[in-house]
């Protein structure tokens, strides 16, 4: 199985893809897309449509797991996520892909053991993981992470 994370954001979103052959998670890529801060809103929403569709293009997914909305502190903050989400959400969804939304605090609690675990927690933990040389940035980091999340819920589903 091929599992695509996305941890959506408007200037940064993070993805990576995890195959789990057998029970051994292997990363096949991870990156971030970066959108021009002084770009209209509209226009960094498409480029992170366009970017997920072509590294959906280029991958054979099975699915697609991205963090869901949780509760945000600042309001504004929280609608722009909600947008990143949607824009790669519908580029899944134009390509047929099968998408899972999970929590943060699911993801990281799966991953770290602590719903609570802090950026460099999680991108530690990814890093032994995956047996990664370094430490990935921490966008990557947490779309990597989601990706595990939902191959470990797989296995005990």
């Amino acid at each position: 199985m091929r599992v695509l994370g996305i941890d959506p954001g408007t200037i940064t979103t993070g993805f990576g893809i995890v195959e789990n052959k057998k029970g051994e998670l292997q990363v096949c890529e991870y990156g971030l897309i970066k959108t021009k801060k002084k770009s209209a809103p509209g226009e960094r929403l498409n480029y992170i449509h366009q970017e997920v569709s072509k590294i959906i293009g280029r991958s054979k997914l099975d699915i697609m797991v991205i963090e869901d909305i949780f509760l945000h502190k600042n309001f504004r903050s929280a609608v722009r996520i909600g947008e990143a989400r949607c824009s790669a959400i519908l580029a899944a969804l134009k390509q047929g892909l099968k998408i899972i939304e999970y929590l943060p605090t699911e993801i990281k609690q799966a991953v770290v053991g602590n719903g609570r675990a802090s950026k460099i927690q999680v991108q530690s933990m990814v890093k032994r993981l995956l047996h990664l040389p370094v430490s990935p940035p921490a966008d990557a980091a947490d779309a990597l992470a989601a990706a595990i999340c939902h191959c470990y819920r797989q296995k005990y589903a």
